[in-house]
């Protein structure tokens, strides 16, 4: 299945979830694209412990999800 994510907020709690959510179903072997819009492209700006955004995202594009901004 081919699936397209739109992110359009800058909260960490939503953009962790998109995140988790696109790791989820690469590893079920789905194309998934995530694309970052308005505010959410300054997610690294938001990564802590709590929501670790940058690992989310780097374990996300080595597994061939694309990401866009």
């Amino acid at each position: 299945m081919k699936v397209a994510m739109v992110i359009c907020q800058d909260t960490p709690e939503v953009i962790w979830n998109a995140f988790r959510l696109g790791n989820m179903m690469l590893e079920g072997m789905d194309d998934v694209s995530i694309f970052l819009n308005g505010p959410s492209v300054r997610y690294e700006e938001s990564d802590s412990q709590q929501f670790p955004l940058k690992e989310l995202a780097r374990i996300f594009t080595l597994s061939e999800g694309q990401l866009f901004a």
